[in-house]
């Protein structure tokens, strides 16, 4: 097929399922640091007749006959996803080679710490095993300056993907832009998390007190540096009591009582093993859902670990689980991650309760009780910060048009909400496209919501109940197609009520 013939809706969806899933294998290879150099833009070349001006109007054309004609609301939400596919898929075109070249820097790039020569990768992943925090500084300080030395490259590539973006969807402004996509405002929505975060100020300083003297120890900063978070994110001094041995057959059973057995589950392929240049950050590939995806992390020992792989679970179960017949729009394309994060989220909570930590771990009551606020500490924490990313990213879209993106901000906000010193020229590190943290600040809304219910219709028992694995069973089925704020309104509640979330965290 020449590049100038252009595809039906069918045909080009089948298509793009064969190229996405030859680009999530290539992604899945170079992350999991089987491959040491990135080969997207040679993916891209070969699926260069997919993305086209021509196609995309095309498809756009599709979506407006199918509207006028009074098409049914699936098909006219297929037809849309298909549309911003290509949309995407024309600025990864346009842009692969410039971000292979990058990746590939970032891959290669190395640092020397106390005589040894490590990836940056590596030295992320050492950062957070370091015992002494003077260490922890060092090493994340170099690390950090290494990686700023792309602020610029990152910052020209995401010049160059907005100024596509902006052509292609014929609106210019990137926060209205990713409203239509999202369906949402997202001004409203940092506005009501902004006041639940407010409000945890006085619990939060409470934990923030205990939690970081425990973990950091009295010799610590009053504001400790970012390089500090990741240690505390895997609980160290609680290590001893989950280990990195334990964690894959703990979270396994855990999940059993649920009603999923992941191991007779072919489907979900699990790579739990160490690499020097696998990324330490645990993510889910869905290749090819429901037949191909890998649920991969790397181990490093602490309660992190657990609370890692039952996130990814949540998201390989969802994608995993989605109806076959499904069309590929419904099992693969979304119009945003707020949806399959409530999965991971509702999976992860798992590690706040108390029981659980009774069970698996032989522990008396009052300590299972102190290691479950441990967890309880950690999503408080997170939760703030990613507060905080919201509010910096919509004032970092805000200016972007007059000023181009810059630092302006993000230290200061991350700073007030965690109590955490961060790096300004961290910002683009930090900083994941379409307003990824709108995406999980929405999915904590919703999981929030969704442990109300189980609570309410299952017990307290919900986290090892069949029946939660048969409520959610039926959610994984329909894939992709819901959106998060559809699953509210089965719930029985608003969008953006936020009770559930503050008695939660509050507790």
């Amino acid at each position: 097929m020449s590049e100038t013939e252009i595809r039906d809706p069918g045909a080009f969806e089948t298509r793009l399922s064969h190229f996405l899933f030859e680009r999530s294998e290539e992604a899945r290879a170079v992350r999991v640091g089987e491959k040491e150099v990135s080969e997207q833009a040679e993916v891209v070349a070969r699926y260069s007749d997919l993305f086209t001006r021509a196609q995309l109007e095309a498809l756009a054309e599709a979506e407006h006959q199918a509207k006028t004609a009074d098409a049914s609301a699936d098909e006219v939400e297929r037809l849309y996803r298909l549309r911003k596919t290509c949309e995407g898929g024309i600025v990864a075109a346009e842009l692969a080679e410039r971000e292979d070249a990058l990746e590939n820097e970032i891959l290669a790039a190395r640092v020397v710490w106390k005589n040894e020569e490590m990836s940056l990768r590596t030295a992320q992943a050492r950062t957070a095993v370091l015992d002494t925090y003077a260490d922890r500084d060092e090493l994340g300080e170099l690390q950090a300056d290494e990686s700023a030395r792309f602020n610029s490259k990152q910052l020209a590539l995401i010049t160059a993907a907005e100024t596509l973006e902006a052509e292609l969807s014929g609106q210019p402004d990137p926060i209205k832009r990713s409203e239509e996509e999202k369906a949402l405002s997202l001004r409203e929505l940092e506005s009501a998390l902004a006041v639940v975060s407010e409000r945890l100020d006085e619990r939060w300083s409470e934990l923030r007190e205990r939690w970081f003297d425990r973990l950091l120890g009295s010799g610590r900063d009053d504001l400790p540096r970012q390089h500090q978070v990741a240690y505390m994110r895997r609980l160290s001094p609680l290590a001893s009591t989950y280990t990195r041995e334990r964690a894959t057959e703990v979270c396994l059973d855990t999940l059993g009582r649920l009603g999923f057995d992941l191991m007779a589950m072919p489907n979900i392929r699990l790579d739990l093993d160490d690499r020097p240049q696998k990324s330490p950050r645990a993510c889910v590939i869905a290749s090819d859902p429901p037949q191909v995806v890998h649920l991969i992390t790397r181990a490093q020992g602490g309660l992190h670990d657990y609370e890692a792989l039952l996130h990814e679970a949540g998201h390989a179960l969802h994608y995993g689980g989605c109806d076959p017949a499904l069309p590929y729009a419904f099992r693969s394309l979304s119009r945003d991650h707020a949806l399959t994060e409530i999965y991971s989220y509702i999976s992860a909570k798992i590690v706040n309760e108390p029981g659980w930590h009774e069970h698996y771990f032989s522990l008396p009551e009052k300590t299972a009780r102190e290691n479950a606020e441990a967890g309880l500490f950690i999503e408080v924490m997170l939760f703030r910060r990613y507060v905080a990313k919201l509010q910096f990213e919509l004032e970092f879209w805000g200016r972007f048009a007059h000023e181009g993106g810059s630092e302006k901000g993000y230290a200061e906000h991350q700073l007030a909400a965690t109590g955490v010193r961060y790096r300004p020229d961290w910002f683009l590190s930090d900083m994941d496209s379409g307003f990824y943290s709108a995406d999980y600040l929405r999915a904590w809304i919703r999981s929030a919501q969704l442990r109300a219910s189980l609570l309410e219709e299952v017990g307290e028992d919900w986290w090892q109940s069949a029946k939660t694995g048969d409520f959610l069973r039926s959610l994984f089925a329909e894939g992709t197609r819901p959106s998060n704020e559809e699953i509210a309104a089965r719930l029985g509640f608003e969008p953006l009520d936020c009770a559930p979330l503050l008695a939660e965290l509050g507790a």
